[in-house]
């Protein structure tokens, strides 16, 4: 509905200054025109409480997209004991698919938003869940099925990774830059939260009601109720802005950034190893303690794997919370710092053959992954508006803000191949090796090189520029 105002402003005091609202335009297909959350009339009238609602929709549908993202970490340690008979490597494969494939779905689905409307798409990306999830239940009831249809299916499931970049992206058009950090926070947080409730609901979903026996296409069937609901939200609550334009020429502007690129490595480092290990700890868990694979309650069989990602999902926020008062450099220096540690500790004590020890070490490894994570993406727009090639020849804030939101999105999907490259890093070394050690000290020297690159790069020359704090 269109409210007319010019009889208030025709009766304004000669003279006076009148800062209305932008009124806000409600069109057809829940389309809204005249959107500006940086007016504080019309965000603390209107905008906020419509803001909100978006964003837990948003939430609750790139939360879907990651359960189903990481549906495949939890199953594949189940398919032995259902009748198939893949080996190590192929096992690994069907861990890592999903990643490389929901990595790569991330640079187009950042440009859906502007195209189709973030409600538009909020909605078909949801419905696509539909199927991964159905084709995972197909699959997994029939021990003979081909692994190459397994592989496809699994494929599949990257759909469910791509949703991260679009919800990130349409949430930004939803809320001002004094409140967008707190806000992009708690959309990353609750979508990541999905990889740990994935493997605490399969293992009791496919137990539960089976009578000793597993019931493995209730992992893909089990959520379909969920993915319509959050498609019907999407449908009934969300809008879509008129005032969310692509940037295509802004992402490659950013490409041309040297800091794109490092920063996409150092993400690789923490939001990589955050979601690469998601999907190996299940299989970590059950070759190296296989009595601790599942731990049964009654009826129901329970995996503990889920406390890796739930630690690192709630560890992410206070990372960026941290950051804003420490810096993001300087944690994520600690991030990468603590990490080596931590997988140095591990493999030292894997002799000891302690569960619990493992457990809460790599429980730590995820914890010190969430805080990188947080702090990590904090330093993207402070290193663009002050470090970036376009700040440091005179661009205005505005340009280096485009080029900052347009990295986030590209940073976001490289580092995401760090869940494709850790299960095959792990393949690989115990291919060779018949061990997963050196893959874990090949990881140890890649968090030293990170943090090498982080302090050469950003704490240095803050350093010398008496900046030190601000990156």
């Amino acid at each position: 509905m269109t409210v007319d105002r010019s009889a208030e402003i025709l009766d304004a005091p000669q003279g006076s200054a009148t800062t209305t609202a932008p009124v806000l335009e409600h069109r057809p297909g829940r389309w809204i025109a005249n959107w500006d959350a940086e007016n504080k009339d019309q965000w603390e009238n209107e905008g906020r409480s419509i803001a909100k609602r978006n964003l837990y929709w948003s939430i609750f549908a790139e939360f879907l997209g990651f359960v189903v993202w990481q549906l495949w970490s939890i199953v594949v340690v189940q398919l032995p004991a259902a009748g198939f008979q893949f080996d190590t490597s192929q096992i690994f494969w069907l861990i890592s698919m999903p990643s490389l494939v929901g990595a790569t779905l991330r640079i187009p689905y950042t440009f859906m938003v502007p195209k189709f409307g973030g409600r538009n798409w909020t909605i078909v990306s949801a419905l696509l869940l539909l199927i991964p999830s159905a084709g995972l239940a197909l699959c997994v009831s029939n021990p003979d099925t081909p692994f190459g249809v397994m592989l496809l299916v699994a494929a599949l499931a990257g759909f469910g990774g791509g949703n991260f970049a679009s919800s990130m992206a349409n949430i930004t058009f939803f809320y001002p830059s004094r409140e967008k950090g707190w806000a992009l926070g708690l959309n990353a947080a609750g979508g990541n939260l999905g990889a740990a409730v994935a493997q605490l609901v399969v293992p009791i979903a496919i137990t539960l009601l089976a009578a000793g026996t597993l019931n493995l296409p209730m992992a893909g069937l089990v959520w379909i109720p969920l993915i319509l609901l959050a498609s019907f939200g999407a449908w009934k609550y969300m809008n879509n802005l008129t005032s969310a334009k692509g940037d295509v020429a802004g992402s490659v502007a950013a490409l041309k950034e040297p800091h794109l690129w490092i920063m996409a490595f150092l993400y690789i480092g923490t939001f990589g190893s955050f979601i690469g290990f998601a999907g190996v700890f299940p299989k970590l868990i059950k070759d190296y303690f296989p009595d601790f694979s599942s731990i049964h309650l009654g009826a129901v069989a329970l995996s503990l794997a889920f406390l890796g990602p739930l630690v690192g999902s709630l560890a992410r926020p206070y990372g960026g919370r941290m950051a804003d008062r420490m810096g993001g450099a300087r944690m994520t220096v600690a991030s990468f710092a603590s990490m080596a540690v931590i997988t140095l500790v591990m493999i030292w004590t894997l002799p000891l053959k302690n569960f619990w020890l493992f457990l809460a070490l790599f429980l730590l490894l995820f914890t010190a992954s969430g805080f990188g994570n947080g702090a990590t993406y904090r330093m993207i727009p402070v290193i663009f508006a002050t470090s970036s090639r376009a700040a440091r020849t005179g661009a205005s804030t505005i340009q280096t803000q485009r080029l900052a939101s347009s990295s986030l999105g590209l940073i976001s999907a490289i580092g995401a191949y760090g869940g494709f490259v850790i299960p095959q890093v792990l393949n690989a070394s115990n291919t060779a090796s018949g061990s997963y050690t050196p893959a874990f000290y090949g990881f140890v020297g890649a968090y030293v090189v990170m943090l090498a690159v982080t302090w050469l790069c950003y704490i240095r020359p803050a350093q010398k520029r008496n900046m030190i704090g601000h990156i």
